[in-house]
């Protein structure tokens, strides 16, 4: 899935540490499939830091393996447990989640108004959700963890696809999977007989992102043992 991020500057590297805690979502990395989205936002951050705004493409692997590295939570639109996970992250004393990924609706200007309504008891929350079921289509995935970094790409088509690119992300799921440092990771991938076809240029196997080439260093380490 190709999903866009809008901001005041152009996004090379990832760094969670930067981003604002207190969002809808928990502190994390935000994206939306939404161009449209992405564009309000990048518009809005160019505003604010007198830029012209800039939207990153990035490619999301929303794939078995996503769901079986992260613990993913979805929300399907706007409902009571979205609500309550939203004001939760929104306060100040919220405690940080165990999700690693978490995709649903966004709580744009509007919903936040309506939400201090609510809180302020000037709406029920039966009112409040009835509101949202006419609520503008909105999108946002928030990336909480290092780990679930390793789910997304980003998109740079002047970028050339390298064995060194492609081994990174795999030496970081040997580390994970195996419980291994780096050395004993690196050891086990270029040994293998998928880094073999790799860096020899097979078309087959260069053709494949690096989770299709991950799954098929595991079953050649799986008929090993």
């Amino acid at each position: 899935m190709i999903v866009y991020h809008g901001s005041y500057m152009r996004i090379d590297e990832i760094d969670l540490s930067k981003c604002l805690p207190n969002k809808d979502f928990g502190q994390g990395f935000y994206v939306t499939k939404l161009k449209e989205q992405a564009k309000f936002w990048a518009t809005r951050m160019g505003n604010k830091y007198h830029t012209s705004g800039v939207i990153t493409e990035f490619l999301f692997y929303d794939s078995p393996f996503t769901e079986r590295l992260c613990n993913v939570k979805h929300f399907n639109g706007y409902d009571e447990e979205w609500l309550d996970f939203i004001i939760y992250n929104r306060s100040p004393l919220s405690q940080p989640h165990n999700y690693d990924i978490v995709e649903g609706a966004v709580a744009d200007d509007d919903v936040a108004n309506r939400i201090v309504d609510y809180l302020a008891g000037k709406i029920s929350k039966s009112f409040f959700l009835e509101e949202l079921k006419y609520h503008k289509p909105t999108h946002q995935i928030c990336f909480c963890t290092v780990k679930s970094l390793l789910t997304l790409e980003k998109i740079d088509k002047e970028k050339c696809i390298t064995v060194k690119n492609i081994s990174t992300p795999i030496i970081k799921m040997l580390m994970i999977d195996n419980k291994v440092d780096e050395n004993a990771a690196s050891d086990i991938l270029f040994s293998s007989t998928a880094f073999q076809k790799l860096s020899s240029g097979d078309n087959f196997i260069g053709n494949k992102n690096w989770q299709e080439i991950y799954e098929m260093l595991k079953s050649e380490l799986s008929q090993k043992n």
